[in-house]
């Protein structure tokens, strides 16, 4: 029962699925994308793991070298969060359109390696694409494969898990019908909006960066000061990724009219013109978790000082531990940080699909040596 199961995550990007179930006690054989960066921080972290280069458009030659990469290991889940771009319907069991080439290669994966189970995650929007025709055409493409797939009900909010961060995202999450597994069940909460995990807890630790603009790598100067903190530090010796913007005074005046947890809605008349979306000018509470991490570093502000959030403070509110270096330029860091699923959600999706194939491995088990007997 203790044996750790095999996982391939397919658009891996720099390895926030991979992290979680890392953490969750899984053995991670690769992580494929076609982000130079993305993988090159995915191959320093996800130790073990092959960082793989590869197009899965062109998905026949991606399994291809997956499999030689991965020396025909055997393959007992696959992970995957491709991107939501351009999809079409033609049909209730047809996912083959040639627009919607990113899920045909999960489909095509999941042919291919036929793992114990499988889980897809992608943003809230994908349930209620054509009316959530798309989601059931999902559903229906791997029933017809011979799995039982459960799709969240709603989407799952990263803050219920420990995530200092309003992050929905949904999942689906399938297994082989001739295992005997039945139907999966999400996690349920491990938080209550009473106890979600603020920006102060998660960050407040961190140098303020006030008269320097930090580095690449900084030593810690002060104490941890939650729980969130002393859980993001272990196995850590020293704070990467934590490098301040150089903003201009004007940016600096007009980040201070901001209070905290408001946006361009509580500026002055006249001042912060150039921005007004939604998202413009948005200030963090400290008591609260953050807004969703994008891909951008413009838009939200610390809490307390007058910057945007460097991109260990942004690691931190996704829930990657201080230990997890980002590699690339600051931009390409930013987008690496925004794009991820929050390890600590991926873990517990993770544990719980664990604790699923561990319960049917062991009635498996009982019914095989029943039989035995039997003979």
């Amino acid at each position: 029962m203790n044996e750790k199961y095999t996982v391939i995550d397919l658009f891996s990007g720099a390895g926030g699925l991979s992290q979680g179930f890392v953490q969750a006690g899984y053995k991670l054989l690769a992580g494929i994308d076609f982000d130079d960066a993305a993988l090159q921080t995915y191959a320093h972290n996800i130790k073990g793991a092959k960082a793989l280069k590869e197009d899965l458009f062109n998905e026949e030659v991606a399994i291809r070298n997956i499999e030689k990469a991965i020396s025909n290991n055997e393959v007992d889940v696959i992970i995957a969060g491709p991107p939501c771009q351009g999809f079409s319907l033609t049909g209730s069991r047809d996912i083959n359109d040639s627009r919607n080439k990113l899920y045909v290669a999960v489909v095509h994966a999941v042919q291919h390696f036929r793992p114990k189970a499988f889980m897809i995650e992608n943003v809230p929007g994908m349930a209620t694409l054509y009316k959530g025709a798309v989601k059931q055409q999902i559903i229906n493409t791997f029933e017809d494969m011979g799995y039982a797939v459960t799709v969240t009900d709603s989407p799952l909010l990263a803050a219920d898990y420990g995530v200092p961060q309003f992050r929905k995202r949904m999942f689906f999450v399938g297994y082989r019908k001739n295992l005997g597994y039945d139907y999966f069940k999400f996690p349920e909460p491990l938080l209550d909006a009473e106890h979600y995990i603020g920006t102060a807890d998660a960050i407040s630790d961190l140098p303020s960066l006030v008269d320097e603009l930090g580095s690449e790598i900084m030593d810690y100067i002060n104490e941890p000061q939650s729980d969130y903190q002393k859980l993001m530090r272990i196995d850590s010796d020293v704070i990467f990724n934590h490098v301040g913007t150089n903003h201009t005074k004007e940016v600096k005046w007009v980040i201070s009219q901001v209070p905290e947890g408001g946006n361009h809605k509580d500026l002055p008349p006249g001042v912060g013109e150039s921005r007004k979306f939604n998202e413009a000018w948005t200030r963090y509470h400290s008591k609260r978790p953050s807004k969703t991490i994008d891909t951008g570093h413009r838009n939200h502000f610390h809490y307390k000082w007058n910057r945007v959030p460097t991109v260990r403070e942004n690691a931190r509110l996704q829930s990657f531990p201080d230990r997890f270096k980002f590699l690339g330029t600051k931009t390409q860091q930013n987008k690496q940080v925004g794009n991820a699923v929050p390890p600590l959600l991926a873990q517990a999706v993770g544990l719980k699909m664990k604790e699923h194939l561990d319960s049917i491995k062991k009635v498996s088990k009982e019914v095989a040596n029943e039989e035995v007997k039997q003979y």
